[in-house]
């Protein structure tokens, strides 16, 4: 998985259309291997990005869960306790 695709699912705020569309930009990066692609690709690339996009915001309206919705700040500080034990 790449690491810069975060989980959206089941937060408090909700993912945000800016997020969705960063995830599905990473994704489109990762399959293609293009961090930005020539002009005869860019076509193929932005549809698929908006394919995905569009996929990913379905996805996140149908899932359904009895866990409580996760809080971001909580999470991010998890995430940064992971990282210095990583890291140092």
């Amino acid at each position: 998985m790449c690491r810069n695709i975060k989980t959206l699912f089941n937060f408090e705020p909700p993912a945000t259309e800016d997020e969705i569309h960063a995830s599905a930009l990473q994704f489109v990066r990762k399959l293609s291997g293009f961090n930005k692609p020539s002009q005869s690709n860019s076509e193929a690339f932005d549809r698929a990005v908006a394919e995905v996009t569009a996929s990913a915001r379905r996805l996140l309206a149908s899932l359904h869960t009895h866990a409580p919705a996760r809080d971001r700040e909580i999470e991010a500080e998890k995430a940064r306790e992971r990282s210095k034990l990583r890291f140092g």
